[in-house]
């Protein structure tokens, strides 16, 4: 069987080609400006949506069309249900007394209240990560490639390669391998390969042996 493309909106089919809505390719399922994500990666939900508006608002629903930061997914990720990236445009400002968000509910300044914020940087979240169920990953945060979000965590800041990170606030419990055989993951990068090659050597990509993968 031929790997279903990146622009499959359902990439999951039953024995029979029922297709699985609740998986989704998102490449396929959303559309929007500031929002870029990579070949092959998914989402979970048990309420699924069909439209790209509605893909985009239940991952980042605080993302607007004019935001100043990016949410940036790479390619092979995986999102569990309820996971939200709660990105810059659902700060307040925090520099005064009242952090009360008045200019919203005032239509001549609602579309200028976000441009009193200082500009966040992007949200990013590497090839090969794992989020589990009902986690919020905070503005700014900086997913490494290969990383394991445990379900429900809340997580900031900059998260290493292939680490495994739980709680609220989320912390890292460990790494997945030692840091050699991260290093060499690294340099190996199987999921710029063509899909051809990834499906050809998948049981090396998910096994535990990297001289064998290395091989290839």
């Amino acid at each position: 069987m031929k790997y279903p493309s990146p622009d499959t909106l359902h990439p999951v089919r039953l024995p029979d080609g029922t297709a699985v809505t609740q998986n989704v390719f998102l490449q396929a399922a959303l559309e929007h400006p500031r929002i870029s994500v990579g070949a092959y990666s998914y989402a979970s939900d048990s309420n699924p949506t069909d439209t790209p508006d509605g893909w985009a608002a239940r991952l980042a629903p605080y993302l607007y069309a004019n935001a100043a930061d990016r949410l940036v997914i790479g390619r092979f990720v995986q999102i569990a249900e309820g996971v939200r990236f709660i990105t810059h445009g659902a700060n307040h400002l925090m520099s005064g007394f009242s952090t009360y968000p008045f200019a919203i509910h005032d239509p001549d300044r609602l579309l200028t209240y976000h441009q009193e914020f200082p500009r966040g940087r992007d949200t990013v979240v590497g090839h090969d990560v794992w989020i589990g169920r009902d986690a919020c990953v905070l503005a700014g945060a900086q997913i490494g490639r290969g990383a394991i979000i445990g379900a429900g965590s809340v997580v900031a800041g900059d998260i290493p390669d292939y680490s495994v990170v739980v709680g609220n606030p989320g912390r890292i419990i460990r790494l997945r391998f030692p840091e050699d055989v991260i290093s060499r993951l690294m340099q190996l990068a199987w999921w710029d390969w063509p899909i051809e090659k990834i499906i050809g050597h998948e049981a090396l990509i998910t096994g535990a042996d990297i001289d064998a993968l290395e091989a290839v």
